[in-house]
């Protein structure tokens, strides 16, 4: 088996990290408890939902000020609809699913949205990114690697982005992937592979000759009052709260 490349690894190792706190079996027993009713699973909710919406709101958007609002609007259908999630076990596809359409919303309005994008034709074939198989000097803090994945996966094209946002750092299936994107099954699978292997490429320059400028993640600012109670008051009328 060839060896795995240092841009592979840290793919492999940020995933891990993105996705620590509430699993996906978390996630279903916080949707259950918010059909039932339950006020005490109402805060976990939000928080973890919010935070996820607004990183992949803001490597889609490109704007802090537009991850913002795209979070907290998509929370707001999250709750207008909330009587009406079937499967529990999906909450998280479905909860994108809803970002992303209030995200190509936000974009086609923000003074934000950049002028240009690299095209998937500014991309180099996918056969032809290197596997170097050398070790990192030392390793990357785990705040660093954070955020030179995030400024790798801002440069992809939009197109090969939001696949990677949803299968590697979201870990959503393939078919759930597709069906938020409206897109093919084999159309995902070309898309994924293509775009790891750019973020390979970029990740390997970075981590043996840094070769990539590394600026901080935003984060969300902290929920307002006035922004709890609507989201509150928007799921207090769709469920029986106990």
């Amino acid at each position: 088996m060839a060896a795995l490349s240092d841009g592979t690894k840290q793919l492999r190792r940020v995933r891990r990290r993105y996705n620590r706190g509430v699993d996906k079996l978390g996630e279903t027993e916080l949707a259950r408890a918010l059909l039932a009713g339950e006020t005490n699973a109402f805060e976990r909710f939000v928080e973890h939902f919010r935070s996820k919406v607004f990183h992949y709101s803001w490597l889609m958007c490109g704007s802090p000020e537009d991850a913002e609002e795209v979070a907290q609007e998509t929370l707001l259908k999250v709750f207008e609809s909330f009587d009406q999630l079937r499967e529990p076990d999906r909450v998280r596809a479905w909860v994108f699913r809803i970002a992303r359409n209030v995200c190509l919303m936000q974009r086609r309005k923000s003074v934000f949205a950049p002028a240009h994008e690299l095209s998937l034709d500014e991309l180099p074939p996918a056969d032809e990114v290197p596997d170097s198989g050398r070790a990192p000097e030392g390793e990357l803090l785990r705040s660093e690697l954070r955020a030179v994945i995030d400024r790798v996966i801002v440069e992809l094209p939009p197109s090969y982005r939001a696949v990677v946002l949803l299968r590697d750092l979201e870990e959503l299936t393939t078919e759930e992937t597709a069906q938020i994107l409206d897109l093919g099954i084999d159309v995902v699978k070309t898309r994924l592979h293509r775009g790891r292997a750019a973020m390979r490429q970029k990740l390997d320059c970075y981590l043996n000759n840094r070769c990539l400028e590394d600026q901080p993640s935003p984060n969300p600012a902290p929920l307002t009052a006035a922004e709890r109670h609507d989201l509150y008051a928007t799921w207090e009328k769709r469920v029986a709260v106990a």
